[in-house]
């Protein structure tokens, strides 16, 4: 009963934001990398003897449907329906060219037994589970080296039921590392769209080795206390948009990932080309959108705008550590507003556990070209807590037209750091007290153009179309 009202609270709260003059959807959205034709071949998962009672497990029905809908692969595609009604299943694995559609009232429930859900190898990229050493479960809805798939629908459900799992975390009764609600593994062409996902064991949606990725549309919760359920986490893949999302879960909304420490840096494979829009959320622990830990395959050009955060540990955060290696660089995040948020923004040089003993803790990490422009935040308790790593300073941080209401006596503290800023309020720390003048305009990722046309304007001018 307190998760269904947790939920109906949340959803009167999205549904009143979507009102609100910043959460209207701007001209620029994600560009479909998917025909948008119908799949000429559709089943419906109860032609296989699926029972939506939320009693019955379906896990052979779902395979046998996704089985039979494989032979029509290569004559443009099929789609698998799922009626209204409660369809309990263990984990089981997509095809290429597939459309998974749920009806308005239909949910995907994941079994709460563990058996149901498989355990697989390690992430090359991670060298073991994230959570304890060997194998991970495999995620409720699985694939992995696909291309063109659909998960979308009327705004369906799917549900991890994930308290049982945290249970176990919290007990210390896990023997392998908790499953993700949804994982694409070295796959292309993914879309995720109109539905609503809750209480996934670990993280909700996890797209990992991919390319060419929408997330659109969606609604992720989890109870604001529940272990590790973070939104959404791009992972070593590239062309990622995701954009009109609403999260409020127990850990970062959104994280981009790339791997971990020695792991990371020999599969070296970077997470590259995220765009994130029209994002709004709430995380009691955690971050509204987060860089790394895990980055050690290195983040590049990372485009957010038009963010809200509220009720929430920290806004924006870049989280790394001695071991990690290789670089984050060239993030751009923009038009935010903050209310109710401990920090603002946050670098942590020194985050987090390593996955065994073997790493180098001389593999430091190159944190540079981080622009942050247009932030405004009510009743914030820090404006900053940017804290770099001694010998390895964060290069060329760069804060431009924010204004906060902080309720700390000192809002910023700054260590190890090196930038620039322009129109802070309240002032920035010593280290990023040099103005944004001409000739640093090049040090500030992509704010040269902007600042040229616009460095003489009044505070509230600035606007930047990318």
């Amino acid at each position: 009963m307190r998760r269904s009202l947790a939920l109906v609270g949340l959803l009167l709260v999205v549904a009143l934001l979507s009102d609100a003059p910043w959460a209207a959807r701007g001209s620029s959205h994600c560009k479909h990398t998917y025909s948008e034709d119908i799949r000429p071949h559709s089943v419906t998962i109860t032609e296989f003897g699926a029972v939506g009672d939320g009693i019955t497990l379906n896990t052979k029905a779902f395979q046998n449907a996704i089985f039979y809908l494989n032979s029509f692969s290569d004559k443009g595609g099929a789609k698998l329906f799922v009626p209204a009604g409660r369809w309990l299943t263990g984990s089981f694995d997509l095809i290429s060219h597939l459309t998974l559609w749920l009806d308005k009232d239909a949910v995907i429930l994941g079994s709460t037994n563990s058996a149901d859900w498989p355990v697989i190898d390690p992430l090359p990229s991670y060298g073991r589970g994230r959570e304890l050493p060997g194998g991970r479960h495999q995620s409720l809805i699985y694939g992995r080296n696909l291309t063109d798939v659909i998960i979308t629908g009327d705004n369906g459900t799917i549900d991890g039921q994930g308290d049982i799992w945290w249970e176990w975390f919290g007990t210390g009764n896990l023997n392998y590392t908790r499953p993700h609600l949804v994982e694409l593994m070295n796959s292309t062409g993914v879309v995720i769209s109109n539905l609503t996902f809750l209480n996934s064991p670990f993280w909700t949606i996890h797209p990992v080795y991919c390319s060419q990725v929408t997330v659109q549309n969606v609604t992720i919760l989890a109870p604001l206390d529940s272990p590790n359920t973070d939104g959404i986490d791009p992972d070593s893949s590239d062309n990622v948009c995701i954009e009109d999302c609403y999260i409020s879960t127990g850990d970062d909304l959104i994280a981009i990932k790339s791997g971990w420490d020695e792991y990371g840096i020999a599969y070296a494979r970077p997470c590259t080309n995220i765009i994130i829009r029209r994002l709004i959320g709430e995380t009691r622990t955690s971050a509204g959108i987060a860089i790394g830990s895990e980055m050690s395959g290195g983040v590049s050009e990372v485009h957010a705008e038009n963010l809200r955060f509220f009720k929430s540990s920290t806004g924006i955060l870049i989280k790394t550590s001695p071991g990690r290696g290789s670089y984050v660089r060239d993030i751009y995040v923009s038009n935010v507003t903050l209310a109710d948020v401990d920090i603002a923004i946050r670098f942590i040089g020194y985050y987090g556990e390593h996955p065994d003993e073997f790493y180098d803790p001389n593999e430091l990490p190159t944190i540079e070209r981080i622009t942050l422009k247009d932030i405004t935040g009510e009743n914030i308790k820090l404006a900053g807590l940017l804290e770099g790593i001694e010998g390895d300073n964060f290069l060329n941080i760069c804060l431009a037209n924010i204004t906060l209401n902080v309720t700390s006596e000192s809002p910023w503290n700054c260590s190890y750091i090196q930038g620039y800023s322009d129109l802070v309020s309240p002032e920035t720390c010593e280290p990023l007290k040099e103005i944004i003048s001409p000739e640093r305009y090049s040090d500030c990722y992509h704010l040269s153009d902007h600042l040229r046309s616009s460095r003489n304007q009044k505070k509230g001018a600035w606007s930047l179309s990318w």
